[in-house]
């Protein structure tokens, strides 16, 4: 997968939108992060997960998904490795980034079948 991929299904989302942050591309639902890239030389990615969907997806896809070090990780925090090239499990992981991030009432719109 290309950090392009990850890019367009990120911004599949409903309301999603590209910022900055640091100096890496975002993606942010009314505001809020749920989703970054690392810069162009690095095939990497980053969803906000609870720790606990950060278990299940590690556990799941550990050559995909790894914990971001430090704080954040221990948040949630995950990063995507794009080279390993699943995109069914980084769709899955956008999108429930996604929902914890977007409104409540904006996240229960949004049916699986739709991304």
């Amino acid at each position: 997968m290309t950090s392009e991929v990850f890019r367009t299904l990120a911004l599949s989302l409903p309301e999603a939108c590209e910022s900055a942050h640091m100096g890496h591309p975002d993606f942010r639902v009314r505001g809020k992060i749920f989703a970054t890239l690392s810069g162009p030389s690095e095939a990497l990615g980053m969803v906000k997960l609870t720790p606990e969907q950060q278990q299940l997806y590690v556990r799941a896809e550990p050559k995909v998904f790894v914990p971001v070090k430090g704080g954040w990780g221990l948040k949630g925090a995950t990063h995507v490795h794009l080279e390993a090239d699943d995109e069914a499990s980084v769709r899955s992981a956008l999108m429930t980034a996604w929902r914890n991030t977007a409104p409540k009432k904006l996240a229960e719109d949004l049916q699986s079948e739709d991304f």
